[in-house]
């Protein structure tokens, strides 16, 4: 097996996996948080990195679908999940 083809086939399954644990982290998350943080719903973060996860597994990164997907399931994880998490709970201050 040529380099080039086993460092796609990596590059195939650690996006995979970035995108079925940006799904994952995305319904496990309460739904207010998400409106608390000003983000989309929760509903549309699970839809988006959902279809992001089937069209990785469909198609692979590397190709005219794939890379919005990559994206999507970065952006989920930098920015979405950090606003989320950190949006506290009850009147606690702690």
């Amino acid at each position: 097996m040529a380099f080039d083809a086993v460092l796609l086939e990596a590059l195939y399954w650690a996006t995979l996996a970035l995108t079925v644990w940006a799904l994952a982290d995305a319904v496990i998350r309460p739904a207010p948080n998400y409106e608390a943080a000003g983000k989309l719903t929760k509903p549309a973060w699970a839809a988006i990195t959902a279809l992001a996860a089937v069209v990785l597994y469909l198609s692979g990164p590397m190709t005219f679908l794939g890379l919005p997907a990559v994206i999507a399931a970065v952006v989920y994880l930098v920015d979405v999940r950090p606003a989320v998490r950190g949006v506290q709970r009850g009147n606690s201050p702690w």
